[in-house]
């Protein structure tokens, strides 16, 4: 089947995509305009859950934190493509087992890499 698509075809995806944009554009700058604009220092005091706040909210986290989070999601998204393969398994052949073979060594070399230089080491 030889279909070719014109750029006139994507018109209404365009239009759609110029009308929310604008529309977004418009809502931002109504509310900024008619919004109230009334400043005293209760208001601007900071408020979270009716506890009043204490200390400074910047606080050091460890890195370790954000590293584990950061690795967990690069580990955790390589599950999106091994569901694909596995539906099609029987359809890919042999070549998609190889390619698949090369995927998960290049995900364990970078995860022995990982192992190795101690980011999962919590202290």
């Amino acid at each position: 089947m030889n279909t070719t698509y014109l750029p006139s075809d994507y018109l209404p995806v365009f239009i759609q995509l110029g009308l929310a944009l604008a529309f977004i554009v418009v809502t931002m700058f109504v509310t900024h305009a008619i919004g109230p604009k009334r400043k005293s220092q209760k208001k601007d005091d900071p408020f979270e859950c009716g506890i009043p706040s204490q200390g400074d909210a910047r606080t050091p986290i460890s890195i370790k934190y954000f590293l584990i989070a950061i690795l967990f999601v690069l580990f955790d998204v390589e599950v999106i493509f091994m569901y694909p393969w596995a539906v099609n398994f029987l359809k890919l052949g042999v070549e998609g087992f190889i390619e698949m073979i090369l995927f998960m060594s290049l995900l364990l070399a970078g995860f022995f890499y990982v192992i190795r230089k101690g980011v999962l080491k919590w202290e």
